[in-house]
């Protein structure tokens, strides 16, 4: 491989990170939910902090709160194409917005089901004392 083929996939990559970086950003700035996703994966961070979980708790911790994120971004992309490519109002622009809100929803219960079954003893333990 040639010095400019490797510069060039040195810029593709530093590029793709940009790009993700401004998707990211995109989200942040633009969707309520996203504000509000982000919110609680303070909480849990500072909660996690207080509590002093597990490393295992920490993992499964930052998956969720990625999953949550993720599908976040994902549901503002599936908005942004049906916006752009079904302007006015059709049954299957519906269903694509409304399916992949859904997935959001299903990934931030699954979520919060999970942060209480690691969160909600250890609130109790203070309570109790």
């Amino acid at each position: 491989m040639s010095i400019k083929q490797k510069s060039h996939q040195r810029q593709s990559l530093i590029s793709s990170f940009k790009h993700a970086f401004e998707g990211i950003a995109v989200g942040v700035l633009n969707e309520r939910n996203m504000k509000i996703h982000l919110c609680a994966m303070c909480l849990v961070i500072l909660f996690g902090i207080e509590f002093k979980i597990s490393i295992i708790e920490w993992c499964i911790c930052v998956i969720l709160c990625g999953m949550v994120i993720g599908a976040e971004l994902v549901n503002c992309a599936v908005e942004a194409i049906v916006d752009m490519v079904m302007p006015d109002i059709h049954p299957n622009a519906k269903v694509a917005k409304d399916t992949a809100a859904g997935a959001v929803l299903v990934c931030a219960i699954s979520a919060l089901i999970v942060g209480g079954i690691i969160f909600v003893p250890k609130i109790f333990s203070i309570l109790l004392k």
